[in-house]
């Protein structure tokens, strides 16, 4: 006597329903369009300029915050420490924004925070694709905002420029 030796309908079910699953958890990574790893380097950047201020006020050291928009690199250093960092593949500084020095969009840029914190706000425009984000720095407090889209801060108000390309 021989058995047929095959799969019943409820293992062929089954086996769909798990290779649908794992379909539906692994496919919207593929799909991402960048804003997530955009997101991601604008709080690390929030973050940093956060720690940077803070490590200054409470040790009374002096940091140089280096920004490198040439390469996508940033970091910063005081006697004590020194940190680099690579933005994120595909994200790029579109350009940062200093009241004395204006709208820097290439070549290398260095905030000094001493014991005080650093003199003036910071505005960094992080790009990827057609996705944008804003990090505003408050050079008063320290905090930070994270905010979507191209956004230029004036007169304590902060305005989306639509006519950026």
């Amino acid at each position: 006597m021989t058995k047929d030796r095959a799969f019943s309908l409820i293992e062929l079910v089954i086996v769909i329903f798990i290779i649908s699953l794992t379909t539906a958890l692994i496919m919207p990574s593929f799909w991402d369009t960048g804003e997530r790893a955009l997101k991601s380097e604008a709080k690390r950047l929030s973050s940093t300029l956060r720690y940077v201020y803070d490590e200054a006020i409470g040790k009374k050291l002096t940091y140089k915050l280096k920004f490198n928009l040439s390469d996508d690199k940033w970091g910063f250093e005081s006697e004590k420490e020194s940190r680099s960092f690579e933005m994120a593949r595909g994200v790029t500084f579109r350009d940062i924004l200093i009241p004395s020095h204006g709208e820097i969009s290439d070549g290398e840029v260095t905030v000094e925070f001493g014991p005080t914190g650093p003199d003036e706000p910071l505005t960094i425009h992080l790009i990827k694709g057609e996705k944008e984000y804003t990090v505003i720095f408050n050079h008063i407090n320290g905090r930070t905002k994270i905010l979507e889209g191209y956004i230029v801060k004036e007169e304590g108000k902060e305005q989306k420029d639509e006519n950026r390309s």
